[in-house]
This record gives C-alpha cells, structure tokens and sequence, in this order.
C-alpha cells in the first residue's frame, strides 16, 4: 500500500459512485470490492428499480443460459460493501455536483442506449422502428411496455442489420407461441406474438455473407426453428475463391458454413420463412395513406475492392408491414458530463473522462458498442486499474461528503434496494412457475415500486 492510498482508511474508505447497473456498473463494482489495497464502498445507481441493464432488457428472451450471469452479480450486490439505489436517475434525482461532492469518484456506466438511424425517405412512417424499441417492448422495459404494436396484420417484416441483434428480432418474430412460452419473453409481447399474422422475415445486409457481425451459434439457431424454413439467394451467396482464401477468422468461415447448410436444407410445410439478403440496401420505405409503412425499396450492391459495398442501380420492392433498423447502438449524453459527439460516448482517455474530476467511464458508453457481456468485464477492470492508480498517485483524495448525507438528500424520493429488488424477484418467478414459465415480469414501473421489502 502507497502512502497516498494509506489517506483511504477502514473508517474513511474510498467511495465510489457507480452510475449505471448493467453489466459493466456491477462489474466495476466487483473490481473495486476485489482489490484489498484500497478499503472501499460501491454505491450503484440506476434509473429503474430493476438491475442488471441489458441482461434483463436487452439480451433476448430465449437466451435463458446468458442471464445464469445475474447469479455472479448477485453476490456482488450482497457484498456489505456494496449498495443498490434504483430508481434514482442521474440528472433528475441526482446531479453531477452532487456525486462530485459525496463521492470520490464516479464511473459512468450507463450503455449506449440510442441507436443509429438509416438516413432513408419514410424511416418515422408508422411500423418503422429501431430493433432497440423492438427488443425492449418484448423484453418488458417500463419505458416500451405500453407500446401499441399489433402484428396481425403484418404479413412482412424487413430487419435491416446482419448483427446479433437484428437475428434475436427475426428468431423472436419467426418463432412460434409455444416456442416462446418456455422464455421470459413478457407477458403483453407474448400475447401480441400469439397473434402474429408474420409470414416472411427478411434479414438484410448492405455487404455480403463474409462481412456479417453475427456469431455462429446464434445463426443456427434458425435451423432449429420448428415453424419457420430458412431461404437464401445463390446470387447473394457468391463468394470467390480468393475472398474465401483471405478468411482468417473462424467465426466467418463457420458462418459460411452454416449459411450454406440452410441453402440445402429440404423446405417444409410450414408458415414462415427468414429470408437472408445479402448485398441490398434499403433506400427508401414506402407508405400506405394511412401513414404505415407498406414496403420497402432496396438496390442491389456489389462488393468494391476494398471490401464496401456500392449501388448497381437495380433496384427491388418488397411489400413488408414493419422495418427493424438494426445499424448500430450510440450512447447518449448525460447532463453536465463531457461527450463525443462523433463517437457516440462519454469523451475519455482510455477509461479516464476528459476533464473530468475523479470521474471514469466502463462499457458500451466508454468505447462504443462492441463485445459480448464478458467484455466488459476487462474493460471495467481496467478502469478500475487507472482509478486506483489515481489514488496511489494522490491525484483522487477523500472529499467532504458522506453516505449520511447523500441518504438524506434522497430521504424523500422512493430509493428502490437490493433487497427490493430480491422482493420483485421472487414475485416474478413464482408467478411465472405459476404459469410454467421462467418468469412473468412485471413491467409497469409503479408496478415494480409496490413490491418492496417489507
């Protein structure tokens, strides 16, 4: 221990404010409880009564194994060291000044919870939406549960995005009730899908089946499909012998290899079917005169010889009800906190804010949307890693605030615990074994605040 980390003591621990309980918040807090150089305490905020972040609203419903990784949070959120404090939202319950005052330091960890738009003539039509919205209406996220959305009468859907995101919307589109009965998909979207008149899913993808960013076992999982076939254009397909040659990463090769196995795949007698459409960009949706989206226009590409993708000219429609846009996750500024526009993120030098004061930064709102769940593990870590350096450098030292009077700030605003959450919790998953369901959440937020501990 260095004589500046010795300013840190049991009495007088480093206190840190993580801002943001997704993956990234809790694992910052678990780098920091793990160290035994600096005594510390962990307050995580969140705007919901619910952590977990992406875990719980974002990774697909089906995916019930990558959500077994909340039984590792949860011990970090039992830690004595650590606090939970939902529903309070930074920039409304709680300013920067005021973390800056009771706190040592803070990390940002709040994801990128925007997304990228196509830039195309009818993207605001009625049925055109981000994936984003999509995933969080079926997910329950009180902020999409109310959403109106009614498949029965949409017969086509185009999904534009070749990345995990863009196959969890179209596997979730293409699956039938039953299939999604055993997820914790919510009840309202279950419900909503049990309806679905969906026939045709078409997966788009601006470049070829070699430039896609989706990994292998998530795309055979359409071939598992009970009630959906897979369809692909040969054309499409195409790849030459010296592009096939130049493949260094097995991810692509498997993926070929996958794609080209649902090309001979024997066609069932089944209700829908997930078109792969390699080489097409959408260039305009098109509306009927109600103001809903009733196709979508794409030009056929040609890969250049750097790798992008140019127009030919020849152009398609296809007569789709709703369009997912699938292009890409941006952070969004928080009041007071330095952004990069451009980038999307917090402005950081390597985890550090720009300018910032004892302030840092962890996961997607740091370097962008890019990983898997486990990757942000490292990446806060190594947060974690400058952010004692600084202490060990004298550079953060105690400030005045203190837990007492940051608990007094919040007395009045309806905190919501860990061990609220515990309550919620156990509510959901006895209701959903009710059902013979994972889970039935509860999605409406004054909902959430009516089960609490005691």
């Amino acid at each position: 221990m260095t004589q500046d980390s010795q300013s840190f003591t049991p009495e007088r621990p480093l206190r840190v404010a993580v801002v943001g309980s997704g993956p990234s918040g809790i694992y910052s807090a678990e780098s920091l409880i793990k160290q035994a150089e600096v005594p510390v305490e962990v307050d995580i905020f969140d705007r919901l009564p619910t952590p977990y972040g992406l875990v719980r609203y974002g990774v697909a419903p089906d995916h019930l194994t990558i959500k077994s990784v909340t039984k590792a949070f949860e011990k970090t959120l039992n830690d004595d060291r650590v606090r939970f404090l939902g529903n309070v939202e930074f920039g409304r319950d709680l300013s920067r000044e005021q973390l800056l005052e009771h706190y040592d330091a803070v990390i940002y960890a709040v994801g990128a919870s925007s997304d990228r738009r196509l830039g195309i003539p009818g993207e605001d039509l009625t049925g055109s939406l981000s994936a984003t919205e999509f995933v969080a209406w079926y997910n329950g996220h009180p902020d999409a549960a109310t959403r109106d959305l009614d498949l029965s009468g949409v017969t086509g859907v185009a999904v534009i995005g070749v990345g995990n995101v863009a196959l969890d919307v179209s596997r979730i589109l293409a699956k039938t009730a039953d299939e999604l009965h055993t997820s914790d998909i919510a009840g309202h979207a279950l419900d909503v899908l049990r309806g679905s008149g969906v026939k045709d899913v078409y997966v788009m993808g601006r470049r070829g089946p070699v430039q896609a960013k989706f990994t292998t076992k998530e795309l055979r999982e359409f071939g598992e499909l009970e009630a959906a076939n897979v369809a692909l254009r040969p054309e499409e397909m195409q790849v030459s012998e010296a592009e096939e040659a130049a493949i260094t990463d097995n991810v692509v090769k498997k993926n070929l290899e996958v794609l080209r196995g649902f090309g001979e795949l024997e066609r069932r007698d089944v209700p829908r079917t997930v078109h792969f459409r390699f080489l097409v960009s959408p260039t305009e949706i098109l509306g009927d005169e109600q103001g809903r989206v009733r196709a979508i226009r794409i030009e056929k590409n040609r890969l250049t010889e750097s790798g992008g993708a140019e127009g030919t000219g020849e152009y398609e429609e296809i007569p789709v009800q709703l369009v997912l846009r699938s292009v890409g996750y941006r952070g969004v500024p928080l009041p007071g906190v330095p952004f990069d526009e451009k980038a999307g993120t917090i402005a950081n030098e390597g985890g550090r804010v720009t300018g910032g004061q004892g302030e840092y930064t962890a996961g997607w709102i740091k370097r962008g949307p890019s990983g898997v769940i486990g990757t942000n593990r490292k990446c806060a870590a190594d947060t974690v890693a400058l952010l004692l350096e600084d202490v060990n450098s004298g550079t953060l030292a105690p400030r005045a605030g203190s837990r007492e009077a940051l608990d007094t700030h919040l007395a009045a605003h309806p905190v919501y615990t860990f061990e609220d959450w515990q309550v919620l919790d156990q509510h959901e998953q006895s209701s959903g074994s009710a059902a013979g369901r994972p889970r039935a959440k509860v999605v409406r937020l004054e909902e959430m605040l009516g089960h609490r501990r005691g």
